[in-house]
């Protein structure tokens, strides 16, 4: 879209326009001046003159009657197939002997959703992630938390009070973590939290039956990179 400056648009034609009518310029030289075809300088001089500045705009183009135009009593039928039987439009043309465009432009008219966009067994639109922003995402937090044994783990009551709190409570004998997942942003069929099991490794998930010969297990290994 232009911009209200630019010429011939509402302003360029009010000064074509008064230029020809209020002072006296032919057609020609306005034409020249403005450099536009003798026919639009004319075109725009006589409307000026009929009806004023109020007439420099952009007319409609819609047309006023469009005799051809699909029935309104036809357009509720298929507004009605759409809703109760939830038919596309080939269906629908189909058994109303209508092309399917005249039926697809009906449902656009009326601004009716996609088939894609409804639940079959209810008829209602499906509402999905929405966001105030473009490219808006939600958040996720997962941080681990250890398993704490019944009755405190190595750091409050030592290692060997520890192992043993440890190896009496079954739900912390498996040497393992939870992570926990927590979205910032809680929406409707999020839970609060998602907790899953994180396994640690082990020396013996490693290809092999033990600690390669000359190495030190314990010693943490160098970054060679």
């Amino acid at each position: 879209m232009s911009h209200p400056n630019a010429l011939l648009t509402p302003k360029g034609r009010l000064l074509l326009a008064q230029c020809v009518v209020d002072d006296g310029w032919p057609l020609r030289r306005a034409a020249e001046r403005f450099q536009v075809s003798v026919t639009t300088a004319a075109r725009w001089a006589s409307r000026y003159r009929t009806a004023g500045s109020d007439a420099m705009v952009d007319a409609s183009s819609r047309p006023r009657s469009c005799p051809r135009r699909t029935p309104l009593r036809r357009e509720r039928r298929i507004i009605a197939m759409r809703v109760n039987r939830r038919w596309g439009p080939a269906r629908i043309g189909y058994h109303l002997g209508i092309h399917p465009s005249t039926v697809h432009r009906v449902l656009t008219r009326y601004r009716l959703a996609r088939l894609s966009w409804l639940d079959r067994a209810t008829g209602k639109v499906v509402r999905r992630y929405e966001h105030a922003a473009p490219g808006e995402l939600i958040h996720m937090d997962v941080k681990k938390l250890g398993r704490i044994p019944d009755g405190g783990g190595h750091r409050v009551v030592g290692r060997a009070a520890g192992r043993r709190n440890k190896a009496g409570t079954k739900t912390t004998a498996d040497p393992a973590i939870t992570s926990s997942t927590t979205p910032s942003m809680i929406t409707h069929g999020w839970p609060i939290q998602r907790s899953s099991p994180t396994r640690r490794k082990t020396p013996s998930s490693r290809s092999g039956t033990g600690p390669l010969p000359g190495t030190n297990p314990e010693a943490s290994p160098s970054n060679g990179f």
